[in-house]
């Protein structure tokens, strides 16, 4: 478990991190699924220690912007079918 893992101050990093990351994500039902990737993101970069604020959210928007480019390229090929 998360908790098991990490301290209290970096879990709330990791949180912060989470939210400002998903700002960028447009609303809908895919949006749970983006979150979880983004938090696997965020973990994986505490888990190699870097558990800044700065860093957790740098990784935690990229992997937004990653996934909301790809979400974008789908819809336009969905809608040029």
């Amino acid at each position: 478990m998360i908790t098991d893992t990490f301290d209290r101050l970096t879990i709330a990093k990791m949180e912060v991190a989470l939210e400002r990351a998903c700002l960028v994500l447009p609303t809908g039902s895919d949006k749970h699924n983006a979150r979880r990737i983004i938090a696997s993101k965020i973990i994986e970069c505490a888990n190699r220690g870097d558990a800044t604020l700065s860093r957790l959210t740098e990784v935690g928007y990229a992997a937004a912007v990653q996934l909301n480019c790809f979400g974008q390229s789908v819809r336009k090929k969905e809608a040029a079918n």
